[in-house]
């Protein structure tokens, strides 16, 4: 007699490295009353500005999916970007997933799940998609939804984006859309995000891009550390995944938002 499969958490705490150079996990670590792997236990990462701390907040996640989260990208994409359903439908096409492949994927920074449950539905039962997020009130939201719609291969993670401590190469697709601006550290996390993919994986990224005029940059600039948010530069990330050991990129904008995406190259034989 077969055992029954593994509920999702545990798949993904199986993903969890217990120590490495660069992250440490625990695998150990309790599963919270929320339904999500807590690798933070009563840590909280430091804040990065007024925008992290609305996400960490109780009202910004009730309204994030629905009012939150569209009304903000559809002012930074501009009125010919994508909408959430484009973006949904983009981040599939950017990470070259096959319907019902079975690959496991990660939601850096996911929220309340969106992106993570339309990753759930395109690599099939077999298949895992892994949400991570500090914020507890987004995953217990996250948790929520993915129950309703009756999604058996999502689990969710609290524990640092910028850290992401999973093993080397244990996600054959990474995404990241709209956060990266937010971290401390985008580098590291951009570092992070390297190692966890498996040579030949793929990783897409939507964040921020300087698109205003020289005369109007220091205005843009302010208006992002007020918010602590980091503008980049407009071949800033480019050149960032091209230094990592990405290949084939591609690039595209929407807006003030760019639509980044490469594969991670496979060592040389």
């Amino acid at each position: 007699m077969l055992d029954p499969p593994l509920p999702a958490v545990e798949r993904a705490r199986e993903l969890v490295a217990t120590s490495s150079d660069d992250a440490e996990g625990d695998a150990a670590a309790p599963v919270s009353p929320g339904g999500y792997l807590d690798l933070l236990a009563g840590r909280i990462p430091d804040s990065t500005g007024r925008a992290q701390d609305l996400m960490l907040s109780g009202v910004v996640p009730r309204i994030y999916e629905r009012w939150w989260r569209p009304a903000l990208g559809r002012l930074a994409k501009g009125p010919l970007g994508p909408s959430m359903e484009g973006e949904r439908r983009l981040v599939r096409e950017l990470l070259r997933l096959e319907p019902g492949d079975g690959a496991t994927v990660l939601d850096v920074a996911c929220g309340t799940g969106s992106f993570t449950r339309e990753l759930a539905r395109v690599v099939g039962p077999a298949g895992l998609a892994v949400g991570i997020d500090v914020s507890k009130t987004m995953l217990a939201r996250a948790t929520a939804f993915a129950d309703r719609a009756g999604l058996r291969n999502v689990a969710y993670v609290r524990g640092d984006a910028e850290a992401l401590a999973f093993g080397e190469g244990s996600f054959d697709a990474v995404c990241c859309f709209a956060a990266l601006h937010l971290f401390s550290d985008p580098m590291r996390g951009l570092d992070r995000m390297h190692a966890v993919l498996r040579p030949g994986g793929r990783l897409a990224i939507m964040t921020s891009v300087r698109r205003f005029p020289r005369s109007l940059r220091s205005v843009e600039s302010t208006l992002g550390k007020l918010g602590g948010m980091r503008v980049f530069g407009t071949q800033e990330l480019h050149d960032a995944l091209r230094a990592r050991g990405f290949e084939a990129l591609e690039w595209q904008l929407a807006g003030v938002t760019q639509f980044v995406t490469g594969r991670r190259s496979a060592p040389a034989e």
